[in-house]
């Protein structure tokens, strides 16, 4: 298998009461162990087998856009959040935050809102572009900013199966909870890169 999936960081129960176990289990054990081994059977014999994820997600369409979109935003969400992480970003991504949205709480308030309204399954995402100009976008299914010439640095995964077992359907009340684990100091370091 050209893709594997990494080990988190963190210990299954890490992460509590944020997100659970149990979430954690079927989330990451079984989701996005899913769109790895779909994709990898999409790619085999293709083109697209020696491709970078990256590449994949950016010359795809259809399935193999969905499977390898997904299995890259499903490491990208599991593997920003740290149970003993930096709780506030600083430096230049602290400062870029204030210039465009005056305080972190409103930058947070603005994520949150904006997670909330996505219409069924996606993301929210925080992108830079070229500039290190900060956008919060909203994205439907598998939608990835790099798509359109942007570079993630940090995402809210709002399909229902990151949070139902958690939060039923206070999608409002998962967001919130998601700054007490993420960590800053890999949000910083993705937007320094």
């Amino acid at each position: 298998m050209k893709f594997t999936q990494p080990k988190l960081p963190y210990a299954q129960d890490a992460l509590e009461p944020v997100i659970s176990s149990r979430t954690i289990e079927y989330h990451y054990g079984k989701h996005e162990k899913a769109y790895i081994d779909t994709l990898n059977k999409l790619i085999e014999g293709t083109d697209y087998e020696n491709m970078a994820l990256e590449d994949i997600i950016l010359k795809s369409d259809g399935k193999l856009f969905n499977q390898a979109s997904q299995a890259w935003n499903h490491i990208f969400y599991f593997f920003q959040f740290n149970p003993d992480g930096y709780r506030e970003p600083s430096g230049t991504l602290r400062s870029q935050i204030e210039k465009q949205f005056g305080t972190l709480d409103e930058f947070k308030k603005q994520v949150e809102e904006a997670g909330v309204a996505v219409f069924g399954s996606g993301y929210v995402w925080v992108a830079k572009d070229e500039n290190g100009e900060l956008y919060i976008q909203q994205a439907k299914n598998a939608e990835n900013p790099m798509t359109q010439g942007l570079k993630p640095i940090l995402t809210f995964d709002v399909w229902e199966h990151a949070y139902y077992l958690d939060y039923q359907n206070l999608r409002a009340s998962y967001l919130h909870k998601l700054w007490d684990i993420l960590d800053w100091s890999i949000i910083e370091m993705r937007y320094e890169n």
